[in-house]
């Protein structure tokens, strides 16, 4: 290994990075050994502390190679099961969703809460009723609906709120003495609602 006279810093070429391979690969799998025991992830992390080392040869100095190296492979190690393990939770979430809303499916005839969310929407005042029906059956934005019916965009928000939480409601009651979980209703309820967004 050489050192640059005047940074004090190692020179990388192609046959330092080739030694330092030779040298370091083995017991840097021995250190990333204590984080994960999934030889293949080790493998690509320690390829990739090399990769990134040739790839940045120009602009690091390093001092201390071992240390570098050792600090380059255990950031790695971590970014990487830190990544695995958000992923392993948006999955998990994501799964439990998809599972609440089959339960929902299973457990509700649709016909029939279509007839109940329309009874709902029915029920609401007619000025609510009116600005639910334009924002939730012809899309218009809260903006337009302000400008045709002369209100506020805070009025029709304040009425969009409203109509929401009575046309739940609705539903709950509805529901509430057919043995049917409340979690599951909300949950089909929601994304009946959303499905007009």
């Amino acid at each position: 290994m050489r050192k640059d006279p005047e940074h004090k810093g190692i020179i990388i070429d192609e046959s330092t990075l080739k030694e330092l391979f030779n040298v370091y690969s083995d017991d840097l799998c021995t250190f990333l050994n204590y984080y994960t025991h999934d030889k293949q992830l080790i493998e690509d992390i320690i390829q990739d502390v090399f990769i990134s080392l040739w790839e940045e040869r120009d602009t690091i100095n390093i001092f201390y190679i071992k240390t570098y190296l050792y600090n380059a492979a255990r950031n790695k190690v971590l970014n990487s099961l830190r990544d695995e393990q958000n992923r392993s939770l948006l999955l998990e979430r994501w799964a439990s969703r998809e599972l609440e809303k089959q339960k929902a499916r299973d457990c509700i005839n649709m016909e029939e809460f279509s007839s109940v969310y329309q009874q709902a929407i029915n029920s609401l005042p007619e000025k609510c009723r009116e600005i639910f029906t334009l924002s939730r059956e012809q899309n218009k934005t809260y903006r337009e609906i302000a400008g045709e019916k002369d209100l506020s965009v805070k009025t029709v928000e304040a009425q969009m709120s409203i109509a929401i939480k009575k046309v739940r409601e609705y539903i709950l009651n509805y529901y509430n003495g057919k043995n049917i979980l409340p979690t599951i209703i909300i949950t089909l309820a929601i994304q009946f609602l959303s499905l007009f967004d």
